[in-house]
């Protein structure tokens, strides 16, 4: 970085190599075909919530260093049962992925890894572990490079199995069983979760934010205890349990769980009122879909008919039919000369009848000789009829 800041004026950014471009516009392709798409280390790590049948999966895309030469690493968290997750549940091993190469477009692949899941909807597995690439690379590759710039996973609720650092070592007395506290109706029915960190900021799945209330460094109710006191307090649940509920803290949490629960009940609510307008926007449209299948299949057979008129009256169909008319018109013609040689018509009938049909038969010749002329001239400058 000591070219950015040189004293020697200014010099002009390095272009980015092909493999860099490359690497840019799969990127590209990415974000442009799934907006909501979050970027959790930049050309390294992206992630897609999808909902399919009220069951929320994220899918994690890994670029590798050497991305597009080498083909992303594609996961889904929590781990799902599907025909294109492998037996663990978070490795997508669909032929897309697996035959991917430097001119395929990773945006349309994760398209239609999201149809696939669409069409067949995937089941959540029986367990689920923490979501992969946050804290260690996969096994046998080459950890990222680390930017200096840590990030909050937006799935701190659901990772119960995630180990956390001790700076300390813990106390043995904490290891030796105790009796259960008992219930107050409070704790118990508590959703909200307790912050063990600097981090005060829960983030849930569907992106809700909640401010954890800020954690005292003394508490003023304990500075007037004698040590004795501390000591029957800590052996004693009931009274420090006690103690606990009575902080103003905790009564912050629930003040704010119980206006939580009312603003979801007012949500629920509404969403109930709406239920009779989408039904009847639901049925309007399966109407129109069934009058669009109506109309479908009234334009498939006009089309029929349609097809069956236009060869009937092609060039072709109407040369045979005007030769055939003329040799049923000889043939009348002849029928006539034999009846008047015969003695069996008068000669002013034969002669009316005769030019009649001589001059219809001649008539349609001609016709059909002009039309074959105009049929072997169609055909050299157009396709045949």
């Amino acid at each position: 970085m000591s070219w950015l800041f040189s004293s020697k004026g200014s010099r002009p950014i390095p272009p980015l190599t092909s493999l860099q471009q490359q690497k840019q516009r799969q990127i590209d392709s990415l974000k442009a075909c799934h907006s909501n798409i979050s970027e959790i280390q930049k050309d390294v790590e992206y992630r897609l919530p999808i909902t399919i049948k009220n069951l929320t999966i994220n899918i994690n895309i890994l670029l590798p260093q050497q991305f597009p030469q080498d083909k992303p690493i594609v996961t889904v968290f929590p781990p799902i049962r599907h025909h294109l997750v492998d037996k663990q549940g978070t490795n997508v091993t669909c032929p897309l992925v697996h035959n991917f190469t430097m001119h395929s477009d990773l945006g349309k692949i994760v398209q239609n890894l999201i149809e696939e899941f669409w069409k067949n909807p995937p089941t959540l597995a029986p367990t689920s572990g923490p979501f992969p690439y946050l804290y260690s690379s996969p096994a046998g590759r080459p950890p990222y490079p680390h930017t200096g710039f840590p990030f909050l996973p937006p799935f701190s609720t659901q990772e119960t199995n995630r180990s956390v650092p001790v700076s300390e070592p813990v106390p043995s007395t904490y290891n030796t069983a105790k009796a259960a506290a008992p219930s107050y109706g409070l704790i118990t029915d508590l959703p909200v979760p307790v912050p063990t960190s600097e981090v005060s900021t829960q983030v849930g799945m569907n992106g809700f934010t909640y401010k954890m209330p800020d954690l005292p460094d003394t508490f003023p109710e304990l500075s007037d205890l004698s040590v004795s006191q501390l000591t029957d307090m800590m052996e004693q649940e009931d009274v420090l349990l006690e103690l606990f509920i009575n902080l103003p803290q905790l009564k912050q949490i629930i003040s704010d769980k119980e206006d939580l629960v009312k603003n979801i009940e007012e949500l629920a609510k509404k969403n109930l009122q709406m239920e009779p307008i989408l039904e009847s926007k639901r049925q309007a449209l399966l109407d129109k879909y069934e009058l669009l299948t109506q109309m479908k299949a009234t334009f498939e057979k006009k089309m029929q008919r349609q097809h069956e008129l236009s060869e009937s009256c092609s060039l072709s169909a109407l040369q045979a039919r005007l030769k055939v008319a003329a040799h049923e018109a000889e043939e009348e013609s002849d029928n006539i000369a034999e009846n008047f040689l015969e003695g069996k018509t008068e000669i002013d009938d034969f002669l009316t009848l005769f030019m009649e049909k001589r001059t219809c038969c001649h008539s349609r010749r001609a016709k059909e000789e002009k039309l074959q002329q105009s049929i072997s001239l169609h055909s050299q400058y157009h396709a045949p009829l």
